[in-house]
């Protein structure tokens, strides 16, 4: 089986997980009596923490000889954190347990996109490919975890994404390559790591690029933690939610496998540009509750507002970053994007549905002009002209 093949897998492992998890989890949280705003807390909180979670845990997980080895440990206690969700600890419960179990397992992606982006380069394959592999089996989940959701109870959620941190365990050890963290084999002092993570909080750029597409990453939040209940409202049956995720998603697969060249040409910049734009029209329009029909093109925006966003960042902080400090670069990345910002946003997005309904998407349009303004910023970076 081609390294690319395998990575690919790897990435499914993960997003069939989250494919269940980030629609319907909420659901979980609902059918136990929670309102929006604790839900809201609850999805926020690890968010939160995710700005010194996550490079912590880049910093410990370069500790290690392999890079393969932290991801399967990190994976096993993502699967014990799940199977606790299953007992009735109440509120307060379920958001520490949710916190150890989110904090871990949104860490594991950008750990494993330091290997796939170095293999990339190395070996002369698009990153696109194999990362378009795992964003498919995140389609599948959305469509198959929706439509068992028509018949069962949400209880099937958590049984699901509890086998999947098992099987993302499994195939870190059997998938993924045995790449030394560091190229002369040996581990790295503590102090070196963290001087390293001082230099990029240190850089101007490097913290520009970063909080710009973390905002516009981020503005995903009212999407992510409240889509599904806002479709329902609306009268949108739960398989239908699986659908219109599946819709997105297949964008941006399309977009991961085939768009490589065009992307190349428009550059990092423009693309978090485009990003930055696309995302005001998504939600802007998503605010108003389209009709259906609308809102299946409204979906395809995912391409631009989440995947060259994403490539687009990945990108930009590659550049803006060095071998010695790439894994806390991309963890920071992740950090901000999937972290404290799009914790703050999910913070505010559950007294927003509460409220409001749908029309708490204004608010993820706002912060999307505020990364547009941070991204113009971007062009007078030397590092990232065009060689």
């Amino acid at each position: 089986m081609s390294l690319p093949v395998r990575l690919g897998l790897f990435y499914s492992a993960i997003f069939v997980g989250t494919g269940a998890s980030s629609p319907y989890m909420p659901v979980w949280f609902a059918e136990r009596g929670l309102t929006g705003a604790q839900i809201g807390l609850i999805l926020s909180l690890p968010m939160l923490a995710r700005a010194f979670s996550a490079p912590l845990l880049a910093i410990w997980a370069d500790s290690f000889q392999l890079r393969r080895t932290a991801l399967i440990f990190m994976s096993l206690g993502v699967m014990a954190a799940y199977a606790l969700m299953a007992l009735p600890l109440g509120f307060a419960g379920w958001a520490v347990v949710w916190f150890v179990a989110s904090s871990t397992f949104s860490t594991i992606s950008p750990l494993t996109d330091v290997i796939v982006l170095n293999r990339a380069r190395r070996d002369g394959f698009n990153y696109g490919w194999p990362r378009g592999i795992g964003s498919a089996a995140f389609i599948v989940a959305n469509v198959a975890v929706g439509a068992l959701l028509t018949w069962g109870t949400p209880e099937l959620v958590l049984v699901w994404i509890t086998a999947c941190a098992a099987l993302t365990a499994a195939a870190a050890r059997w998938l993924l390559p045995a790449d030394p963290v560091h190229e002369t084999g040996e581990a790295v002092r503590a102090s070196d790591r963290f001087a390293g993570l001082g230099e990029l909080l240190r850089d101007p750029a490097f913290m520009t690029a970063a909080a710009a597409a973390g905002l516009i990453q981020s503005s995903h939040a009212f999407y992510y933690g409240f889509s599904t209940l806002a479709w329902k409202q609306q009268g949108v049956p739960e398989s239908m939610t699986g659908v219109l995720w599946g819709v997105g998603v297949a964008a941006e697969v399309a977009f991961l496998w085939w768009f490589e060249p065009w992307r190349r040409r428009v550059g990092p910049r423009n693309l978090l540009i485009l990003g930055g734009l696309a995302a005001i029209v998504r939600w802007t329009a998503l605010a108003f509750a389209p009709p259906l029909w609308l809102v299946f093109p409204l979906q395809t925006l995912h391409v631009l507002s989440y995947a060259a966003t994403f490539l687009a960042s990945l990108q930009l902080i590659e550049r803006l970053s060095t071998p010695r400090n790439a894994s806390a670069a991309q963890a920071i990345n992740s950090a901000l994007s999937g972290g404290v910002l799009m914790g703050v946003a999910t913070m505010a997005a559950g007294p927003l549905f509460d409220r409001f309904g749908a029309q708490g998407y204004l608010l993820m349009s706002g912060m999307c002009l505020a990364g547009l303004i941070g991204a113009l910023r971007l062009y007078g970076v030397r590092k990232l002209d065009p060689a």
